[in-house]
């Protein structure tokens, strides 16, 4: 049965695991109960990959992964696990071998990236009056408020870790294209979908925090991935 199956959820920059809350919410409504959101501590890849390898350590079963923005970066890394059952990438990062988030940005880089700023310490921040232009525009103000108020700065070098092993050349993987996301250009995810020959590409007229304002898409996009790696039937379709 495909509610068996675990789901994993890995968020992105800027962010903590609440922002698969809709999503969590959704994903219940439909049935799955073994629903895991991970902690990132967004130090460096290697920290969130090892951090994502031990909840799937924690786990009895097949797992399906689940990363928005930087979270792909994540499970691309960290997805190479022997239970790791498939990949759903939600307007994410899906670098190759030796590539970095960074590098896949400098090739289109996005309309909010003048709206980064560092702090001393080296962690990366969206300008907090930014924050709702940037990140979120198709969400309400008093939302983007919070997401900004609560936002989780990743270290700066980070943007520039490379991926070893991708797992998605081993694993099936489904993509969500935001086509009005502000933080990860569109052009790159369409090319990183194609790239990985995903079973499924669905693109949502949606900001980068497409998990927040279309969770009912995206929710039905991993509950349909976990339908697939349940039966083995992971036919290719491209949804515009």
């Amino acid at each position: 049965m495909a509610n068996d199956i675990n789901i994993i959820l890995v968020h992105g920059f800027w962010g903590g695991a609440a922002h698969w809350s809709k999503v969590i919410v959704e994903l219940s409504r439909s049935r799955f109960d073994k629903i895991r959101a991970v902690e990132l501590p967004l130090t460096s890849l290697a920290d969130d990959a090892e951090r994502t390898r031990k909840m799937i350590a924690q786990v009895d079963g097949p797992v399906l992964l689940v990363g928005h923005s930087y979270g792909g970066a994540v499970i691309t890394e960290a997805g190479n696990q022997p239970n790791v059952s498939g990949l759903v990438y939600i307007a994410a990062f899906a670098p190759d071998t030796g590539e970095s988030p960074g590098q896949i940005t400098q090739e289109h880089p996005p309309i909010a990236a003048a709206n980064l700023e560092p702090d001393s310490d080296g962690y990366l921040w969206i300008k907090p009056d930014k924050f709702h232009e940037s990140f979120c525009q198709d969400l309400t103000a008093d939302e983007a408020l919070v997401m900004a108020v609560t936002q989780k700065a990743p270290l700066a070098s980070t943007f520039g870790d490379t991926i070893t092993a991708p797992a998605w050349r081993a694993k099936p993987s489904w993509y969500q294209i935001s086509s009005d996301d502000r933080m990860i250009a569109p052009e790159n995810q369409q090319r990183m979908s194609a790239r990985l020959n995903a079973r499924k590409v669905i693109t949502l007229p949606a900001s980068h925090a497409s998990l927040t304002s279309r969770p009912i898409e995206v929710a039905a996009l991993i509950a349909e991935a976990a339908q697939q790696v349940t039966t083995q039937e992971v036919p290719l379709e491209i949804v515009e």
